[in-house]
């Protein structure tokens, strides 16, 4: 018998959020960020204004959380538009969030927090 591997669904780590006009926004992620699912946590990279999978030893600003990616998205090739949560007022579910590979707890309390500051709460 096959076994059948449910992923993620485009929003299922949102709980709640106040208007998806407003908390959501069309935006670019950087090629080579590679195929992205629903509920990474992403960097805003400083020049250009790209969004890429969080990274927190870079210095480019990819290491501070930005916002977290609404549905599936593949930037292994070539730059590519995607939904993301960006603002709030939204709660989220932390079991949902996918974060970096190897992240440690400290840089993890670190994004959290910076999701907070945006209006982002985890439940």
């Amino acid at each position: 018998m096959t076994t059948l591997v449910k992923g993620q669904y485009p929003g299922g780590f949102l709980v709640w959020e106040v208007l998806r006009d407003y908390t959501r926004e069309t935006v670019t992620i950087a090629s080579g960020a590679g195929k992205l699912a629903p509920g990474t946590v992403l960097g805003k990279i400083t020049s250009g204004g790209k969004y890429t999978v969080l990274t927190p030893g870079a210095s480019n600003g990819s290491q501070n959380a930005a916002g977290i990616l609404w549905g599936q998205a593949d930037a292994t090739d070539a730059d590519a538009p995607a939904v993301v949560l960006v603002r709030g007022p939204a709660i989220v579910n932390r079991h949902e969030i996918i974060w970096p590979e190897g992240i440690t707890e400290g840089q993890t309390n670190t994004a959290i927090a910076a999701l907070m500051a945006l209006g982002i709460l985890q439940r």
